[in-house]
């Protein structure tokens, strides 16, 4: 394995990081979907490590460019030094927010109760990512991670939010980061409230305090904004973006990782049948969609699962070809009367379930009805809350439900299809099983190559092309609003990084 090592200058640039000494003035406060869910929101817990890591309080070991390329972070360099140890050095000199200097014990102390199935800071899925048999200290500034099997995405998972290092907590330092802003106050489902660190080892950060509203409802948010109550809304509604940047404020819209797509039932139903699976797929108009539901700014139509801007990505759209998909659906059994396709004596319906809290899920769920119904589909749409829409996907009350999903939030292939697709993955919930997709991922996580990896995920991505087990419809982008004069921020691929010490009001 290649050595992964820090190179100064270029994460500077990257981050668009201010020189030592820069000025501390004013406040942002930020419009967000979602909100701490206690006083003291642990980043290992859930998905606090979102926010804090986003609001600069944390940081990981390993971090992802604007190009969603790894680099060491906290971390100096990384190596693969046998098939399943990784040697991890420390950059030198860094210290909590306390002022407690960081070492190799407070990694492994910090990582630790993550893994620890006892530990209420137990987290089931960074645990499974991370596939860690044990850990030891070399010194200060080593650390070796020993995982329990070969796994080429190791020191990408390290980008993870929630695997972070903190030091002791206090009164004055309940989150004790290390990052360019400091903890000060949540407000559970309301407030997270955060300081400028003036000691932060790259320059103290451009404003004073940033606070985070939860506002879920993207059109609230927007409101917010015009009047005057908040001044940045991250995912600002779609349809309204034109004419807000043209009333003065400042746009910010960019690809990300966020992934929409329609999970499928394929144990009870219609669904079952990938010819009549492939044929809902060919009967959506993808392009449609991003100009009607996202005003041509808020994605890219999606062939399957990866974003353009991903080295393995095969993202060519499937055609939009009704022709096709009614001739799927007669192979199938299916039987059009009329305008009506019926199946085994019945209307072939197809229930769908999406929910509000992101503006584009209903129109969109309302346009893939839409285009059904052209066909001679009989397909019904209800929002409801994300869970309960598992659950129905799950016991098979409904067919289809269309979520967002960061497809790759640590930049590396294997997550998604893993957890979504495998037949044992946590998130499979509509039963779907194939064992040569199963082998395929299995050796998708111990091939070290990254063309040999092109090619698993390339087959990967055929499978899901060709049996559909899940449905792309587009691949988005973060459209998000902020008042004129904010400098330096920029939407990240991966959405988990937002405050940097470069983010200031204009003079």
């Amino acid at each position: 394995m290649k050595l992964i090592k820090r190179t100064l200058c270029g994460a500077l640039l990257f981050l668009g990081l201010a020189s030592p000494g820069l000025a501390q003035e004013g406040s942002l406060t930020i419009a967000y979907l979602t909100g701490p869910v206690n006083e003291v929101p642990d980043p290992r817990e859930r998905f606090n490590g979102w926010m804090s890591n986003q609001t600069g309080v944390t940081e990981t070991l390993m971090g992802l460019t604007r190009e969603m390329e790894l680099y060491p972070r906290l971390a100096e360099a990384i190596e693969q030094t046998a098939p399943t140890v990784w040697t991890l050095t420390l950059r030198d000199g860094l210290s909590f927010h306390d002022g407690t200097p960081v070492t190799a014990d407070h990694v492994i102390d910090s990582i630790a109760p993550i893994l620890d199935e006892t530990s209420p800071l137990h987290h089931p899925r960074n645990a499974s990512l991370l596939g860690i048999e044990s850990m030891a200290a070399e010194g200060e500034r080593v650390v070796i991670f020993n995982t329990k099997a070969p796994d080429a995405a190791f020191p990408w998972i390290l980008t993870e939010p929630g695997v972070v290092v903190l030091g002791p907590p206090s009164d004055a330092f309940p989150i004790n980061g290390t990052g360019p802003f400091i903890f000060r106050e949540a407000i559970p489902e309301q407030l997270y409230r955060v300081e400028a660190n003036p000691n932060y080892r790259d320059g103290a950060p451009g404003v004073a305090e940033v606070r985070v509203v939860k506002v879920a409802d993207p059109a609230a948010a927007a409101l917010a904004f015009e009047a005057g109550d908040v001044d940045l809304v991250i995912n600002y509604p779609e349809t309204d973006y034109e004419r807000i940047v043209d009333s003065g404020a400042l746009g910010l819209s960019a690809p990300t990782v966020q992934f929409y797509w329609l999970a499928i039932d394929a144990t009870h139903g219609p669904l079952s049948d990938a010819r009549i699976r492939r044929a809902v797929s060919l009967a959506v108009d993808r392009e449609s969609i991003v100009e009607a539901a996202l005003s041509g700014i808020g994605g890219v139509a999606a062939g399957s699962i990866y974003p353009g801007m991903m080295p393995w990505s095969s993202n060519t759209a499937p055609a939009y070809d009704p022709a096709k998909a009614e001739a799927l659906l007669a192979e199938a059994g299916a039987v059009k009367t009329s305008d009506q396709w019926m199946l085994d004596g019945e209307p072939l319906r197809i229930d769908i379930v999406t929910y509000a809290s992101r503006a584009a899920l209903p129109p969109t769920a309302e346009l893939i009805q839409a285009f059904l119904l052209a066909i001679g589909v009989d397909a019904r749409v209800s929002i409801g809350e994300w869970g309960a829409n598992n659950d129905a996907i799950a016991d098979g009350s409904a067919d289809l439900h269309l979520q967002a999903w960061s497809v790759a939030p640590s930049g590396d292939p294997s997550y998604f299809p893993e957890v979504v697709l495998s037949s044992d993955g946590d998130s499979n919930l509509g039963g779907y099983a194939n064992p040569k997709l199963d082998d395929l991922l299995a050796a998708g996580r111990q091939t070290f190559d990254p063309e040999e990896r092109a090619v698993i995920y390339n087959e990967v991505q055929d499978i899901i092309i060709q049996d559909a087990p899940l449905i792309p419809v587009f691949h988005g982008s973060q459209v998000s609003v902020a008042r004129a004069g904010l400098e330096g921020f920029a939407v990240h691929p991966s959405m988990t990084y937002w405050m940097h010490p470069g983010i200031k009001w204009a003079d």
